[in-house]
């Protein structure tokens, strides 16, 4: 049985004539970047996220790359981060000539650990970039008060986790809504994708939002009018169009994302695979569903063997990748985040998966692991 780490065709076939509806729509408009559909969008966003203002642009690295641009993140800063993380949230930070300053995670939710960020700051920090990882939001509470206290920004790295939730002063409070900006990625293998690239920024800031809003069309406002040297990151109407239709769905998908991965944490009870652990203040999306086990790579052979999807998310921490080398770190300075990188494996999540499918999964990641 083929069980494929992500199939995209279902969900496309449940909704494709609202999808060529909304894509004929703008055909019919002639307006492919930016416009209304943008601007419906953008609200429609902001609102889901319970954030006031919400800003389309190219990708979710580049929702990162800007949030750090207005902020007024430069030559010589430093961002304090996890270096558990795909490569864009250090990544953005190094293209404005920041230095990525890295904090341990959290084992049980690979997020990063609070307790250890107040120790890496010094007076050249500008902001705190905490990542909510594979659809679980990271320790917000003390990490904003961390902010607050040195008057720090915190810019969230929310491209895993639209419509996840944390318990935030008594009250659940969505990803994107808690930092200074909140950034996504619409990248067609998110919960919430696009049919191409595509990300958005939210903030409660108007001023932050603004000047986002202002950095995306290259620093011009009003048009040929550079107050700011800005960047060419303006979302496309089509995907757009598309977002809004999915956008509908979201809920319903996450949901089913969580009932697939209670499956595989009831299969899997009782064995040595350790399962994705949610703490009780927060509610995930399962952009990804994470086991851990020390026999990793021959459980990897095993189900390629049998074709079953999987993906090593991520081999190796920011922290030793060649291009960070000149950062001065080595083996052993992060060990939360190497033994991760070392022991963990994402299985298929995504909602249309069968019974079957996942009960083959189980049978060959617990088979593999012997």
């Amino acid at each position: 049985m083929r069980v494929p780490l992500l199939d995209l065709r279902p969900q496309y076939a449940s909704i494709k004539e609202e999808i060529k509806q909304a894509i004929d729509r703008v055909l019919e408009t002639q307006v492919f970047v930016l416009g209304p559909e943008v601007a419906e969008l953008e609200k429609e966003i902001a609102e889901y996220c319970g954030a006031r203002f919400g800003v389309g642009c190219a990708s979710g690295t580049d929702s990162i790359l800007l949030s750090l641009m207005a902020v007024g993140v430069s030559t010589g800063d430093e961002i304090i981060t996890t270096p558990y993380t795909f490569f864009s949230t250090a990544g953005s930070a190094s293209r404005l000539g920041a230095i990525p300053v890295f904090a341990d995670i959290d084992p049980v939710t690979y997020n990063i650990d609070p307790s250890l960020i107040e120790a890496r700051i010094t007076p050249r920090t500008k902001a705190i970039i905490p990542v909510h990882l594979y659809g679980q939001c990271a320790d917000m509470g003390p990490i904003l008060k961390i902010a607050e206290k040195h008057g720090l920004y915190v810019i969230e790295d929310a491209a895993q986790s639209i419509g996840a939730k944390t318990m935030l002063n008594g009250e659940w409070t969505k990803a994107g809504a808690m930092g200074h900006l909140g950034c996504f990625s619409f990248f067609p293998s998110k919960n919430l994708g696009a049919y191409g690239d595509g990300g958005m920024v939210t903030s409660n800031d108007e001023s932050l939002a603004d000047k986002v809003r202002t950095l995306r069309v290259h620093g011009s406002k009003p048009k040929y009018h550079h107050s700011l040297i800005g960047a060419n990151s303006r979302l496309d109407a089509i995907q757009a169009a598309i977002l809004r239709v999915k956008l509908n769905y979201l809920d319903k998908w996450s949901e089913a994302r969580r009932e697939n991965a209670k499956f595989y944490d009831d299969a899997f009870a009782g064995t040595d695979i350790v399962t994705p652990r949610i703490k009780d203040s927060n509610f995930p999306i399962y952009n990804q569903y994470v086991i851990r086990t020390r026999n990793r790579d021959n459980v990897i052979e095993y189900l390629k063997k049998h074709e079953v999807g999987c993906e090593i998310y991520y081999p190796v921490p920011l922290h030793l990748q060649r291009c960070y080398e000149f950062l001065g770190y080595r083996m052993g300075d992060f060990p939360e985040s190497e033994a991760a990188s070392r022991e963990t494996l994402a299985l298929p999540i995504y909602p249309e998966l069968s019974d079957d499918q996942k009960n083959f999964a189980v049978k060959c990641v617990l088979e593999g692991s012997k």
